[in-house]
């Protein structure tokens, strides 16, 4: 180990100009996708914006979701917003889905994330979104690969507990009659 003395930029005088700057916000560059949000609004999911981190809070039951301007793209906003969908799906009121977690990190968690992960991409591909890989998919990965390689059953597992979770967040949308119900009403 080694110690270092550390200072406030705003403690020093006579840095260059460059040390002062702001940190700049990413700006997404993209329109909000209006069957998206639809979708999105018609689930129920309590949808919080602000921070820099994107989670389900099960014991208040909502999404936390940074803002879509933070978001490199709308691709990146809305797959998030899906993974942290499905996370939303499992609580004991909706699909009691339960895969053992004890803690952070475990077999249990790994298994809530690859079912997370790919219910976002079963409902982006319903939405026609392109889903996009986030930087904290690599740690999320090495838990996956242990989950798989232990059980050879897990991703059939996961999958279709993924696909439940996206059904149930489709059974939440307004029932759009089509051109035969309306013809034989």
């Amino acid at each position: 180990m080694k110690g270092y003395t550390v200072f406030c930029v705003d403690q020093i005088e006579g840095l260059p100009a460059h040390f002062y700057a702001k940190a700049g916000t990413f700006k997404n560059p993209d329109q909000r996708n209006a069957q998206a949000e639809a979708f999105f609004a018609n689930t129920g999911v309590q949808i919080r914006h602000g921070g820099n981190a994107a989670y389900y809070a099960p014991g208040p039951d909502f999404v936390q979701m940074p803002d879509f301007e933070s978001f490199r793209d709308a691709g990146s906003y809305y797959s998030t917003l899906a993974h942290e969908a499905t996370h939303w799906t499992r609580a004991p009121k909706r699909l009691d889905r339960d895969f053992g977690r004890k803690k952070w990190g475990d077999e249990g968690y790994a298994m809530e994330e690859l079912c997370a992960e790919l219910g976002a991409a079963f409902l982006c591909a319903d939405l026609e979104l392109t889903p996009q890989i986030r930087e904290d998919h690599a740690p999320y990965i090495a838990g996956w690969v242990k989950v798989l390689k232990a059980d050879k059953r897990a991703i059939f597992t996961a999958a279709s507990h993924a696909q439940k979770a996206a059904d149930f967040l489709h059974s939440l949308q307004p029932k759009v009659e089509t051109e035969e119900e309306q013809a034989a009403a």
